[in-house]
């Protein structure tokens, strides 16, 4: 499994579950950002690219109401640019 984002960790937990129904011989999840929360941390994740601080991040794909998309870095996105 890959995704973009861990936050609280429900859809990695959900999703591997669905697929271990299938008996598959192993089941690895990746990460591109883990967010440095308590449920995030108890989720198993075998490869994470970054731990970062528990704040909303957009760019590089990530949005915030359908902005910040395609900002070419991922970014903190402060409750003054909203």
């Amino acid at each position: 499994m890959i995704d973009d984002i861990l936050d609280s960790g429900q859809t990695i937990a959900m999703v591997r579950e669905i697929i271990q129904e299938q008996e598959p011989a192993s089941v690895w999840a990746c990460v591109l950002l883990r967010k440095d929360r308590p449920e995030a941390m108890t989720v198993p994740v075998e490869y994470v690219g970054f731990d970062i601080p528990d704040e909303f991040v957009v760019g590089y794909g990530l949005d915030y109401d359908d902005y910040y998309r395609n900002l070419p870095d991922i970014v903190t996105l402060r409750k003054e640019a909203l």
